[in-house]
């Protein structure tokens, strides 16, 4: 579906990612984990056609990706809502362009699927942080998009609310919510969404493993498989601090070819 050829990205002097060449196909949900400042962000503005490449190529299902498009969505850590807008309103800043009679239905139809009908009306201001991301989510999805790109959604909220929303975007995955390409520098958020990660370093932005997360969903974070799978991406991220020698199988079962 997504796929990236020999892309670099320089901003004058400051080399912040590739070359990198990277395929994503039927993964559901695929986690870009790394380090801050690693390029993380750099790549899903690329993806959002909000940065231009330097050099090399984009394209998602066969068609390049040349500035925003109607068919990939984007939610930030930030939920960016007008205050001065009600929740549907918000919402319906993701499809302005739209035949206004066809507006309406959709609007209501995507605040249903994140819970919050009963706060249509409601302005930003009386939202907690949880239900704002949700506003967030809604208007990336309105347009029903082929591509949900989520730039560190949940970092700014508190550990339950977190947990809360990690589950609340698991339940709108298994109702047909587009692929999902989550950036993220949490490896348990990682590891509890995805179904691949790419671990990137840098800058320059490179790959420096990519892992099949094929563990059941809703996922055991204290499980024995959660935990190698945890320090494996840990001992990447800070050495010393992960299981230096961690079962031969992991990279047998998980790691990506």
């Amino acid at each position: 579906m997504i796929t990236t050829r020999h892309l670099v990205k320089e901003f004058g002097p400051f080399h912040a990612l590739g070359p990198l060449d990277l395929t994503i196909g039927t993964e559901q949900i695929v986690a870009v984990l790394g380090p801050s400042g690693c390029g993380k962000s750099t790549l899903l503005r690329l993806l959002a056609g909000l940065e231009t490449p330097s050099r090399g190529t984009m394209s998602l299902d066969g068609s390049a990706i040349e500035g925003p498009q109607e068919k990939i969505g984007v939610a930030f850590q930030d939920p960016r809502l007008m205050p001065w807008l009600t929740v549907r309103e918000n919402i319906a800043l993701g499809i302005w362009d739209w035949p206004r009679d066809r507006i309406g239905p959709a609007v209501e139809a995507v605040i249903a699927r994140v819970g919050l009908s009963r706060f249509s009306d409601a302005l930003p201001k009386s939202l907690s942080g949880g239900m704002a991301q949700r506003v967030g989510l809604a208007r990336a999805l309105v347009g029903n998009p082929r591509l949900l790109l989520l730039d560190e959604p949940f970092g700014a909220l508190d550990p339950l609310t977190r947990i809360r929303m990690q589950d609340h975007l698991l339940d709108l995955v298994d109702a047909s919510i587009p692929n999902v390409l989550l950036i993220t520098h949490d490896v348990d958020e990682a590891l509890v969404l995805s179904d691949r990660v790419i671990l990137l370093d840098g800058p320059p932005a490179r790959i420096r493993r990519d892992l099949r997360v094929d563990l059941p969903k809703p996922r055991n974070r204290t499980s024995p498989d959660f935990q190698e799978l945890k320090n494996l991406l840990l001992g990447d991220l800070l050495p010393g601090h992960g299981d230096p020698h961690p079962l031969p199988r992991t990279e047998r079962a998980h790691h990506a070819p």
